[in-house]
């Protein structure tokens, strides 16, 4: 077993309180217009905001630092079509069959069914994955902890990334999800956590009228 080895922390940086404050406000209001969209623009996006923007999820903090996340990324229009063509059948699925009164009671304020055309005319899907261990090139499986959450923080370290540079998002899930291994080739030991439409809000795009819990609501403080 290697001896641990560390660096300093010279990537900190303090601020005063009052500034502190600042920070937390301004970035508050910044994130706080984040809206989920369901009807976006055809227009392209530049590669290296994605690029960045899958950088900065990947700096998420992680089990034992496995890092255990891939991100698939999709622009090219025919792989998107068959994308939409399975999820789309899934859908259908769970909208006339699997979903139960309730659930569909509680997605009906939002306007959704089982049509994605979002999945074609957005200019980018991310398919993101979670990874349950990794192979080193001797064909060993290096095993990963903490999967699901990692990925979690590293998926809204990269919604707010996208948000950040000016793009829209929505999470999609259609289930199972099993199609995306095979239509994004990825390997058996990943599984798909959510697809990631990407790009911009189709002009005069609506969103549903809703409002957040308050702080009182969200938080306790002991």
């Amino acid at each position: 077993m290697k001896e641990p080895k560390f660096i300093p922390l010279a990537s900190y940086k303090e601020y005063s309180t009052e500034e502190m404050k600042q920070r937390a406000s301004d970035f508050y209001q910044l994130i706080k217009n984040r809206r989920t969209v369901r009807e976006f623009s055809d227009r392209p996006v530049d590669s290296e905001i994605i690029e960045q923007c899958i950088l900065a999820a990947g700096t998420a903090p992680n089990g034992a630092n496995k890092q255990p996340w891939h991100f698939a990324v999709i622009s090219n229009p025919e792989i998107k079509a068959k994308i939409r063509e399975a999820a789309e059948e899934e859908e259908r699925e769970f909208y006339h069959r699997r979903a139960p009164e309730d659930w569909l009671e509680d997605l009906h304020p939002f306007g959704t069914d089982e049509h994605k055309p979002f999945l074609e005319k957005a200019p980018y899907l991310i398919g993101i994955f979670t990874q349950s261990y990794h192979l080193t090139e001797s064909g060993e499986k290096e095993k990963h902890y903490y999967v699901k959450e990692s990925v979690g923080i590293a998926t809204g370290i990269l919604i707010t990334a996208l948000h950040n540079a000016g793009l829209a998002t929505l999470t999609h899930t259609p289930s199972p999800m099993g199609f995306l291994n095979e239509i994004m080739k990825r390997p058996s030991h990943e599984k798909a956590f959510l697809l990631l439409v990407v790009g911009y809000p189709e002009k005069e795009v609506q969103v549903p009228d809703i409002s957040k819990k308050p702080l009182n609501e969200i938080a306790s403080f002991l």
